[in-house]
């Protein structure tokens, strides 16, 4: 579902659009005249806006160009009664996406309106590609200098050179992502994608159109083509992040595109061929996942071409005293005093058994910057700051949220408070919202039907 603006100073038109688009399932906002338009685009910001050009108060064209400078990614279809030439080629300049005459072709807005909708979605897609590759440029070193980040810098420099398979295992925080980016930019691939998908994060059901992309109607909330993660990822890198978390229906359907590198978006007879390296991550242990039936023997024999184990932080708790260095340099870079560690605090961190590795290593450098204005940190500050905060001190309250839920329960719980807590960052603007959980407006859309989530007054 889209949200659409329609801008137009005739009653009539205006609600034969608003029926039509309503009945195709998208959310129409409807303006009489171009400065109620523009201020239902700042506070509701719509996917699509239809924009008539004689408008009393701001005309149409003057509304397109402002439209732009507020938002150049919105796509307006232009619509007039007395249109000209000049007039047209002066909207498309503008960056109108089309201009249509009236009376109005029902058949034609539709056709435009689903045609604008599907590129908008891919500019949103392009952009967020724009946005990883950036990340990717700045992608962090792999701090430590013990024999097990020696080998694992060995193995990313033997693989970068190939287009093979890799598993990397490990639990949770040690950095796997972190590895799966380095053997991409070490490759042949490096400017080209890199695409990661959270295999435990995406549901069953809408993990084949995640994955391999739908066309329009493949199911109820395809307004428009979708690619999916393979499509986008075709000639870079797809990580497939925790990957022992997908069901058996959907590890049959991985492998057979692994096998050949060819599948259909949903909706569609097309074969699509695509060329991507696939490295993916579990925090399981996958040999027991499969003793147990939960994981195909053949998929894992795919997969692990390569295999990359990286090792908890207790497991090599000299890197400690380079991560503590690496992550105090960041923390003095953003403005924090703080710039070196007793021997003493070294000691405590060193011996400490950081459950949440290198993630919650990272949680409690920042911490302890926030909270410490010494330039050399006592070990008394270190002792102090671990007590305060932890992940012990945490314990007791998410006992008593999640103590009694499985799993599927427990991620429902999570899911639900982290929308609440999107949607109240976002004054519940559903659209900005969405964009900064990283999911479509449609998808936002049913997940506050689901857990009936209501603005608050």
């Amino acid at each position: 579902m889209a949200t659409i603006l329609v801008i137009d100073d005739e009653p009539g038109i205006r609600t034969t659009v608003r029926d039509i688009l309503e009945d195709e399932g998208h959310r129409v906002l409807l303006a009489e005249d171009a400065i109620l338009g523009l201020e239902l685009m700042t506070t509701d910001r719509p996917d699509l806006a239809i924009l008539d050009v004689w408008l009393p108060r701001m005309g149409g064209l003057d509304a397109l160009a402002e439209m732009k400078r507020r938002r150049p990614e919105l796509e307006v279809v232009v619509v007039t009664g007395h249109g000209t030439i000049d007039m047209a080629v002066r909207a498309l300049k503008l960056g109108a996406f089309d201009f249509i005459e009236k009376p109005l072709s029902m058949d034609r807005l539709l056709t435009s309106a689903r045609n604008a909708l599907e590129i908008g979605e891919l500019r949103r897609e392009n952009r967020n590609l724009k946005q990883a590759a950036a990340k990717l440029a700045g992608v962090e070193p792999l701090i430590g200098s013990s024999p097990a980040m020696a080998e694992i810098r060995s193995l990313i420099d033997q693989a970068a050179g190939s287009d093979a398979r890799i598993l990397i295992t490990g639990e949770n925080g040690t950095g796997k992502e972190l590895v799966a980016r380095h053997i991409h930019r070490s490759s042949r691939r490096a400017d080209r994608p890199f695409v990661e998908v959270n295999c435990a994060a995406i549901p069953d059901t809408l993990l084949e159109s995640e994955l391999f992309g739908h066309e329009r109607g493949a199911f109820t909330d395809a307004i428009s083509r979708r690619a999916g993660r393979f499509e986008t990822a075709d000639g870079g890198t797809l990580f497939l992040d925790e990957v022992a978390d997908l069901s058996l229906a959907a590890q049959a359907k991985v492998l057979r595109v692994l096998q050949e590198m060819r599948f259909e978006r949903l909706g569609s007879e097309k074969t699509i061929s695509v060329d991507v390296r696939v490295v993916a991550a579990t925090n399981k242990n996958i040999r027991a996942e499969i003793a147990a039936g939960r994981f195909r023997e053949d998929l894992y024999f795919r997969l692990a071409v390569v295999p990359i184990h990286v090792p908890a932080l207790r497991e090599r708790r000299g890197d400690v005293l380079d991560l503590c260095r690496f992550f105090l340099e960041k923390a003095a870079a953003a403005g924090a005093p703080v710039r070196e560690i007793s021997a003493e605090g070294l000691e405590l961190l060193c011996a400490r058994d950081w459950q949440g590795n290198v993630r919650e290593l990272a949680n409690f450098m920042e911490r302890l910057a926030v909270m410490s204005d010494e330039r050399l940190v006592s070990g008394a500050t270190v002792a102090r700051v671990l007590g305060e905060g932890g992940i012990r001190r945490q314990e007791p309250e998410l006992r008593a949220r999640y103590g009694k839920l499985n799993l599927a329960e427990a991620r429902e719980l999570f899911e639900r408070d982290y929308l609440v807590q999107k949607l109240r960052e976002c004054a519940y603007n559903i659209p900005k919202a969405a964009e900064a959980a990283g999911i479509s407006p449609s998808g936002l859309h049913a997940k506050v039907k689901k857990y009936g989530i209501e603005q608050e007054r």
